[in-house]
């Protein structure tokens, strides 16, 4: 029962507003940068040399055309959105049977091998570096989206399984069991029922496949070397070399990059959440 503030003790009230104050200090110190970056692309490289957190005398767009001049950031985004909707896809289709395996089928040695593929979570991402490109090479999937949308699927493989696994396992048995009563087969029951009741699991799996794949650098770079197959991110480390002293088109750049994320964790934030609290059960 929630106790207004006026009926609030001393103690009680300055507990209060310093939960919020820091609540607060924590939105600042996330949104800052984003809003400074957003703000500087509108901004001329005088005004951002001379005050770099004064507000834009006017907003102009002369940056996000000096970047699309300088760079082909449609073709870095197209390139995106291709490998980054395929590897999500993949991994939430793949990772939801798998999870469903881990949650509802005992076979040998299951405990165990759930325990190593969650283990892959602690592996220091530059430990893959060279066995990935051995690998993506030896397939002959060097420098395509193909290798890339393959690569970045396997790399959220452990929270995708994760979160899908206790997704599956809050959904009470006696759903399936009713579903093998009236007839339904495996498949069915799978994709018709299972599937739409861990919807928020799927969602959870598939923004943050979504996020880290949109935002994935140290791979793409190792695994691309033409522009056919290189994505948003590492389009960006050109920017630097390219226009060092252009700050504004570098900034509108960046703001191009870092939208399409932002919009999508804005839409499904409470699916995120709900998902990821959906599997906190005893076994």
């Amino acid at each position: 029962m929630k106790t207004s503030f006026g009926a609030m003790t001393g103690r009680e009230r300055l507990c209060f507003v310093l939960k919020y104050l820091f609540m607060a200090l924590c939105v600042v110190v996330a949104l800052f940068p984003i809003i400074w970056v957003i703000l500087s692309s509108f901004k001329t490289n005088a005004e951002i040399l001379s005050n770099g957190i004064s507000l834009p005398t006017h907003f102009g767009f002369d940056g996000y055309k000096s970047a699309l001049d300088m760079a082909p950031i449609f073709k870095f985004f197209g390139n995106s959105v291709i490998v980054t909707c395929c590897a999500t896809v993949l991994n939430v289709l793949v990772f939801a049977m798998a999870g469903y395996a881990f949650a509802r089928f005992r076979f040998p040695c299951d405990k165990l091998l759930y325990m190593l593929l969650s283990l892959s979570l602690v592996i220091p991402m530059t430990a893959l570096l060279q066995p990935v490109y051995s690998v993506v090479n030896n397939l002959g999937l060097y420098d395509t989206k193909a290798g890339l949308i393959l690569v970045n699927t396997a790399l959220n493989m452990p929270m995708s399984l994760l979160i899908l696994r206790g997704a599956f396992q809050s959904i009470p048995k006696a759903i399936e069991e009713a579903a093998y009563i009236d007839g339904a087969g495996f498949l069915r029951t799978f994709f018709q029922i299972m599937m739409p009741c861990a919807k928020g699991g799927l969602t959870s799996a598939a923004v943050l496949c979504f996020l880290n794949t949109w935002n994935e650098f140290t791979f793409s770079l190792i695994l691309t070397s033409s522009e056919s197959a290189r994505t948003l991110p590492l389009s960006l480390s050109y920017f630097t070399s390219q226009f060092s002293f252009n700050y504004t088109a570098l900034f509108a750049a960046v703001t191009i990059a870092v939208i399409p994320s932002i919009i999508v964790f804005a839409i499904f934030q409470e699916q995120v959440v709900s998902g990821l609290t959906a599997g906190s059960v005893k076994e």
